[in-house]
């Protein structure tokens, strides 16, 4: 065999050695994008929480009903000479 030859072969080894054993190899990278998926995917559910909760910040500086339906819904206030009924499936 011929050195250059050789070498060639070795050259090749080494590359597909690095490409699928060694450090950052194919299957790091596989696993490093559906990290990646799962964090974008997270971030947008998060983006839209943040959207609902800042839209309802502005309605409750604005007043309105939120700080009301907050109120009977989270503290189970009533109005004077209302009738509460409570329905349990």
């Amino acid at each position: 065999m011929q050195p250059l030859t050789l070498l060639l072969i070795l050259l090749l080894a080494g590359l597909q050695y690095a490409l699928w054993i060694g450090d950052k190899n194919v299957f790091d990278l596989r696993h490093l994008e559906a990290a990646i998926d799962t964090t974008e995917e997270e971030n947008a559910a998060q983006e839209q929480r943040n959207h609902r909760l800042l839209a309802e910040v502005i309605d409750l500086k604005q007043g309105g009903e939120t700080v009301e339906t907050l109120a009977r819904y989270n503290l189970g206030l009533i109005k004077p000479d209302e009738t509460f009924y409570q329905i349990i499936d």
